[in-house]
């Protein structure tokens, strides 16, 4: 895989939507192509003890597998800070 050759490769939002079959082997496939060898990191509202909620339960231990064996978890709180932008007035143009 072509993008190995990074040496940060970024999932962003996974489980933002349920994933399909093919988009769940193709997440695999990404994690563990770089397992190892390259430095990867997910970003979810989900944590990884969940991912067989939003895929197949034997992709989703596979994956986690493999993102776990070697990780730094970071947990963040709070509140979004688009929606308080949005709440606030600032970044929103009316529509008209």
């Amino acid at each position: 895989m072509r993008f190995c050759r990074a040496d940060l490769s970024v999932v962003d939002d996974i489980g933002l939507l349920p994933v399909g079959e093919y988009a769940a082997e193709a997440f695999y496939r990404t994690i563990d192509a770089a397992y190892e060898r390259r430095s990867t990191a997910v970003t979810s509202n989900i944590h990884p003890s969940g991912f067989d909620t939003i895929m197949p339960k034997t992709l989703a231990a596979a994956s986690t597998d493999r993102l776990m064996h070697p990780t730094h978890l970071v947990t963040t709180t709070g509140d979004s800070h688009r929606l308080a932008e949005a709440h606030a007035g600032k970044g929103v143009i009316p529509l008209h």
